[in-house]
């Protein structure tokens, strides 16, 4: 390279504007201290809103959860989120979150907070209930079906495929014909 006024202008132009940047990011990084994410325990998941299947990074540290972002490495959504998406870390961080079961009795106002295992019995015994006064052996041609047509299931965007064949077993086992998914609504 030939030194002339020109490119001496341009070279010690482009070395103090260097130097005034590299100082000015060393101060702001001063500044900002540590991440809030270091040390962390990274995992990443999907999204439960919809049927498309975002990839999602969440960071937990000693059990808690502390940050979710979307994951630039999921070829779904490459690191991308819809509004439902990015306000995730509220489903864990909200004062007004229901963490307990809650039931309504037929004919009442007022929703009444109800133990894991009595919301879980009843959900059972009603299932079952419905299975038994609806489950037809036989259609009218005498072919043997072993269903019930009284009870539906839809599915979850957040399962993932061992899931939905361990769920698609289960409604199967009880004589669903009636099983959908949320991807294909």
């Amino acid at each position: 390279m030939q030194l002339n006024r020109r490119n001496f202008l341009k070279f010690s132009g482009t070395t103090v504007a260097g130097s005034v940047l590299g100082i000015g990011l060393k101060a702001a990084e001063a500044e900002a201290g540590p991440l809030a994410i270091q040390y962390a325990r990274e995992t990443t998941t999907i999204c439960p809103y919809c049927a498309v299947g975002c990839g999602l990074i969440v960071h937990t540290r000693g059990g808690e959860l502390i940050n979710t972002e979307g994951d630039p490495d999921h070829p779904i959504n490459r690191g991308t989120l819809c509004s439902k998406g990015a306000s995730i870390y509220q489903l864990r961080h909200n004062e007004q979150r229901i963490t307990e079961p809650m039931y309504r009795a037929k004919g009442a106002r007022e929703w009444k907070t109800v133990s894991w295992d009595w919301a879980l019995d009843q959900i059972a015994d009603r299932v079952k209930a419905t299975r038994d006064a609806t489950f037809t052996e036989k259609n009218a041609k005498g072919q043997v079906v072993n269903r019930t047509e009284a009870i539906a299931s839809v599915g979850s965007a957040a399962l993932d495929n061992e899931e939905c064949y361990l769920l698609q077993k289960m409604l199967r086992s009880w004589g669903l014909t009636s099983i959908e998914h949320q991807a294909r609504i």
